[in-house]
């Protein structure tokens, strides 16, 4: 077996088996601080009354509690840290080559993961303590959005001027350099794929979903020899799939935006390491349809007065509302999520 082959599944497997060690302490100690919401919501994001909404989520009646992202980022960073000191302490030509910790590739995709997490989870802390004036608690939305856009900014900044990426590569085109341009137009994308985040809503829906975009993504570095960024991609699969293993229905914990927020930026952060922006939206169509579902009900409300497309938004509470059982909807993403995924492995490999 090649070297590269090991290198990615040797983090997958780590990571996977230290989260399935640890969630069930994380799980214990967010329970013990009562991480959990204590109520539905009662309005929608442009303040009008989410009967439907409240009704589905029913958070009063389970004290699940939130945050589970912290275990899935706690299982990534051991794992890197792990394969960076087996090299320190035995210094033969394997142990070498299964570090992924690297300057030019894996750097700012590790911070803005962490700083992404952080933000996230004081949101969540803030809105199981019942602290803040959003809408449901919590962290105000431009804050978080503030927060993600800096993030955006750091990695975009660091692409542009350390790694001299000034250019997008597009299909039957090839690159096309924006100058200055990549800036701002980073930023949009770091806050249209966080937006995706409200994907998670329904046990095992956006574990699941996330584990085939990061195995796609990871994939598609491995065919570009980037084997130290599609090593941190199986790394996070791994602990997405052990979170899982704790968020199938029933679930014992939730992603929240700890998991949501420092998921979509590493995401996105990965799409531009390996120029491959044109992909984001194939691979990330679930995260996309459900933001895009949000935008057209807001629409809908504000210039047909009060009248919806869809009984609840995101899309996937609307299914639900319709009558379908929450696995039947959880299942059929995974299946579309294998399908983008799969596509965007082929188109890259073309």
């Amino acid at each position: 077996m090649s070297l590269s082959i090991i290198k990615i599944l040797l983090p997958l497997i780590t990571s996977f088996i230290v989260g399935i060690i640890i969630f069930p302490y994380i799980i214990k100690l967010l329970t013990h601080m009562h991480m959990w919401k204590k109520k539905s919501v009662a309005k929608s994001i442009d303040g009008r009354d989410a009967v439907l909404s409240a009704k589905i989520h029913n958070d009063e009646n389970r004290n699940v509690p939130r945050s589970g992202g912290i275990g899935v980022i706690i299982s990534i960073i051991f794992t890197m840290l792990l394969l960076r000191i087996l090299p320190v302490i035995d210094t033969n030509h394997f142990t070498l080559s299964i570090n992924f910790l690297s300057r030019n590739q894996t750097w700012v995709p590790i911070i803005v993961l962490l700083l992404a997490g952080i933000i996230g989870f004081i949101d969540d802390y803030a809105v199981s303590h019942d602290i803040g004036n959003y809408i449901g608690k919590g962290l105000d939305l431009k804050y978080r959005l503030v927060g993600v856009a800096l993030l955006g900014i750091l990695s975009a900044y660091w692409l542009f001027f350390k790694n001299d990426i000034q250019s997008l590569h597009l299909p039957l085109i090839g690159d096309v350099n924006i100058g200055y341009w990549f800036l701002p137009f980073a930023v949009a994308v770091y806050l249209f794929i966080y937006s995706g985040g409200v994907i998670d809503g329904i046990d095992g829906l956006s574990g699941g979903v996330f584990a085939v975009m990061f195995t796609s993504f990871g994939t598609i570095s491995l065919l570009q020899n980037q084997n130290d960024i599609a090593a941190l991609c199986f790394a996070v699969t791994g602990a997405l799939l052990a979170f899982l293993w704790f968020n199938v229905p029933p679930a014992t914990v939730f992603l929240s935006e700890s998991g949501t927020t420092s998921l979509t930026v590493l995401l996105s952060t990965v799409a531009f390491y390996t120029n491959t922006i044109w992909l984001l939206p194939i691979v990330a169509f679930p995260l996309i349809i459900t933001t895009m579902s949000v935008i057209i009900q807001l629409l809908s409300k504000k210039f047909r007065n009060g009248k919806k497309v869809f009984l609840v938004a995101p899309i996937h509470h609307h299914f639900e509302s319709l009558g379908h059982m929450k696995y039947n909807i959880t299942m059929r993403y995974w299946i579309v999520s294998f399908i983008c995924g799969l596509i965007g492995v082929v188109l890259a490999a073309i």
